[in-house]
């Protein structure tokens, strides 16, 4: 009697197999969120060139304040300080705090003063460098935007506040479960680094997938476990819950005691701001930095503290994990020192040092611009390790499957190749249309930075519209043809709607607008390449295969020889 053979699954082949079975359906299932949070988080690298290529009416404002600082350059620390000090009692002598920004690294810089209003809320103000007179805020009207910040939000909460987050953070598990897998399951891991067969179908996008996850695999496991534990306090509340109560004013209070261990209560007694440049060189001395922001908790009050906050610059950022500045923090009435804060260290010791690490790992907050471009990098190699995974998994079961959902089986292998063509191309061309939005969106229109956001939903979701409508081959060449064009007609698009363009960028050395355009231009290009690889391979299907070659001696049909075989579990 035959005995019936056992079907495929993770059940058969023991626990490379399981674990192959896992890495495929846990990545297929979470990998199109995976691509979507990793290519926005990609992008949110460089939030702030974003956002300066999208307000380009405070080009012309930045202009304006290099030259103040220039015309202030004569003025020392002592008067701006002096005049930042006297606007403020002037103006604002109730408010809880003041903030005081004197200059910049160099000494001279910009004069902006911050305190807080009625509502608990920042509100700031610039002062003439040279005189100490506000400056006017009139300007023309500018374009409200989230900019680069709505990348950053997508990235870890999808613009879903809690909920959001907490679907990222799952889906942040299901990668390092993915992760994990796929090392089990390949047993010639650095092999399949070092291979890679071009116009060989399955075979390429295998040796593609293999090629950029080996690459990247020590980032991808940082930026999956760090994402998932700069949000821990999120997903175990129990130790804050405990020691701080619940609600909201638990948050607060839990929040005040990690952000605020110094601010004072009110006396009630009045007192004089004090001359604020002994605490200036002082504070600079202990913590070893140039002074950034000078705070005043409770100022008018005896119990008044001064904070003196240090700039970080380029060269400390490359040296430490953690981002903090230096801080000296002294009692306005008796100049007393009551706490000093060396650069990179935090407050709360060990466990709140290790957090900010995590933190800064994951934002990557030091290193400076060339650490923001290599995760610029394997940011873009993570994204394309599982975008090829995905079209992988679709590939392997076009023309052949398990069965796996039964008679429904073509049906669901159809909504996979949809899914694969939305999220990766359609979610790209609502990337480049959030950039048209923006020029294209009226500037006076209420609510306007909302109508940029619902444009980017808004193509995504005719993107993914249009491939269930169309053939899953069609809508390819269709959508990354929309991607091509937006991307490389983006400058032309800037320059008709603001007069600004790509070689003016360049000779002003405005290189955070020009590097958006040039890698719209190169996103379009490559675009464009693949559409025509896609075309190549049409026609070649369209004339048939190929003839079997014969050899000369004999006559005789000869295959082209089958390639090396590889481990391919990680694509069953």
């Amino acid at each position: 009697m035959s005995k019936k053979k056992p079907s495929p699954g993770a059940a058969q082949g023991g626990i490379r197999q399981a674990q192959a079975w896992l890495h495929t359906w846990c990545g297929l299932w979470f990998s199109w969120l995976l691509f979507a949070v990793f290519l926005t988080g990609t992008l949110a690298v460089f939030e702030e060139p974003i956002t300066h290529w999208m307000t380009p009416e405070h080009h012309a404002e930045e202009q304006a304040e290099k030259a103040q600082a220039q015309a202030g350059a004569g003025s020392s620390m002592a008067q701006r300080l002096v005049w930042a000090t006297t606007y403020m009692e002037k103006n604002h002598p109730g408010a809880g705090m003041w903030e005081l920004w004197p200059a910049d690294t160099e000494g001279q810089g910009r004069l902006r003063v911050y305190w807080f209003d009625e509502k608990r809320q920042y509100a700031s103000a610039d002062l003439d460098p040279a005189s100490g007179r506000p400056i006017s805020t009139k300007t023309a009207p500018t374009r409200k935007t989230f900019g680069g910040h709505h990348f950053v939000d997508f990235h870890y909460e999808l613009h879903a506040g809690q909920i959001g987050l907490w679907i990222v953070g799952i889906a942040a598990l299901a990668m390092l479960v993915a992760l994990v897998s796929g090392v089990i399951t390949h047993r010639r891991i650095f092999t399949d680094f070092f291979t890679f067969r071009p116009r060989k179908g399955q075979r390429s996008w295998l040796d593609a997938h293999n090629a950029v996850a080996v690459l990247t695999l020590p980032f991808q496991l940082m930026i999956a476990y760090t994402g998932i534990a700069i949000s821990g306090s999120t997903f175990m509340p129990a130790g804050i819950v405990t020691y701080f109560g619940t609600g909201a004013q638990g948050t607060h209070a839990f929040l005040a005691a990690l952000n605020e261990p110094f601010e004072p209560k009110p006396s009630g007694k009045a007192m004089a701001v004090p001359d604020l440049e002994p605490f200036v060189i002082q504070g600079a001395a202990l913590m070893g930095q140039p002074v950034r922001a000078v705070v005043i908790h409770h100022p008018g009050d005896a119990s008044a503290r001064v904070g003196i906050y240090g700039w970080n610059d380029e060269s400390g950022q490359r040296q430490r994990l953690s981002s903090t500045s230096g801080m000296v923090m002294f009692s306005a009435a008796t100049s007393e020192v009551l706490h000093v804060r060396r650069p990179g260290e935090v407050e709360g010791g060990t466990p709140s040092l290790a957090q900010s690490v995590i933190s800064g790992l994951h934002m990557a907050t030091f290193g400076g611009w060339a650490l923001k471009w290599i995760y610029f990098i394997c940011g873009l190699a993570g994204s394309a390790m599982m975008a090829t995974g995905a079209i992988l998994f679709a590939v392997k079961r076009r023309h052949r499957h398990a069965g796996e959902f039964g008679a429904a089986s073509t049906r669901v292998y159809g909504l996979i190749e949809g899914l694969n063509v939305a999220a990766i191309a359609g979610l790209a061309v609502a990337c480049i249309g959030f950039l048209w939005a923006n020029r294209l969106i009226p500037t006076g229109w209420g609510h306007r930075e909302t109508w940029e956001l619902g444009t980017f939903f808004l193509l995504w979701l005719l993107a993914l519209t249009h491939a269930f409508v169309r053939a899953p081959a069609t809508a390819w060449r269709e959508q990354l043809g929309a991607l091509a064009a937006l991307c490389l007609l983006l400058p032309v698009l800037n320059f008709l709607t603001t007069d600004e363009h790509l070689p003016g960028y360049i000779r002003s050395g405005d290189w955070e607008s020009a590097g958006v355009e040039l890698f719209a231009l190169a996103v379009g290009i490559a675009s464009t390449g693949v559409l025509r690889s896609l075309a190549r391979q049409q026609r070649h299907k369209a004339g048939g295969p190929s003839p079997k070659r014969r050899t000369a001696s004999t006559g005789q049909s000869r295959t082209a020889p089958s390639d090396h075989k590889v481990s391919e579990e990680a694509a069953t």
